[in-house]
C-alpha cells in the first residue's frame, strides 16, 4: 500500500491522548459469543491494568477501531471469529502478519478488524502504532440475546490472563527502575 500524505484528523490544537497500549474489544454484546471483546474490556477494567493502558469498547463500529488506535504506541485487539474451528479456540495474530493488509472498505458500516487496521495504517500514517496484536476467539453461538457459551467464556478468561501478563511484562521492561 502506498504511503499516504499526512492527514489532519483532529481540529488544530486537539491531539488524542497518548498511551503506551490501547486494548480494543470489538463485537456485539447482544449476539452471544460475538460480545467477547467488549466483555473482556469490562473484565480488564474491573481487574485493573497498568498505568499507560487505555481500554476501549470498540463495539460493532469497525471504523472506530482505527480512530481508537490514535495516540497508542501499541494496540491489542480482541474479537470473535468464525473459522470452523472448535468454539473457544484462541488465535494470536502478531503484528508481523498484519503488516500488509489490503485497504478494501466495501461498506463503511460493515468494517471488520482487519479492514480497520488497513484503514488505520492509511489514516494515521507515521502515527500508526508500532506494535499491533490481534486475539481472536472462535465463536460457538451468535444468537441474539444469548450469553457467552461456556467454551468462549473459558477462552476469554485465558485471554484475560495472557493479556494482563503481557501488559505487565511490557510495562516492567520499559521501567528502568525495575
Amino acid at each position: 500500500m502506498p504511503a499516504s500524505p499526512r492527514v489532519q484528523v483532529d481540529p488544530p490544537g486537539f491531539e488524542p491522548p497518548r498511551c503506551d497500549t490501547a486494548v480494543i474489544g470489538c463485537g456485539n454484546l447482544l449476539r452471544g459469543d460475538d460480545g467477547v471483546g467488549p466483555i473482556l474490556i469490562r473484565r480488564l477494567a474491573e481487574a485493573g491494568v497498568p498505568a499507560g493502558v487505555r481500554l476501549v469498547d470498540g463495539g460493532t463500529a469497525g471504523m472506530d477501531t482505527a480512530f481508537a488506535m490514535r495516540g497508542a504506541r501499541r494496540v491489542v485487539i480482541v474479537d470473535a471469529a468464525r473459522t470452523g474451528a472448535a468454539p473457544g479456540t484462541v488465535y494470536r495474530v502478531p503484528a508481523a502478519e498484519l503488516a500488509d493488509l489490503p485497504l478494501h472498505l466495501p461498506h463503511p458500516h460493515a468494517v471488520r478488524w482487519d479492514q480497520a487496521l488497513a484503514f488505520g495504517r492509511w489514516l494515521l500514517g507515521d502515527d500508526y502504532p508500532t506494535d499491533v496484536t490481534v486475539y481472536l476467539v472462535e465463536a460457538g453461538g451468535l444468537e441474539p440475546g444469548a450469553d457467552l457459551t461456556p467454551a468462549v467464556r473459558r477462552a476469554m478468561e485465558r485471554m484475560q490472563k495472557l493479556i494482563l501478563a503481557d501488559l505487565s511484562d511490557k510495562h516492567s521492561e520499559e521501567d528502568p527502575r525495575d
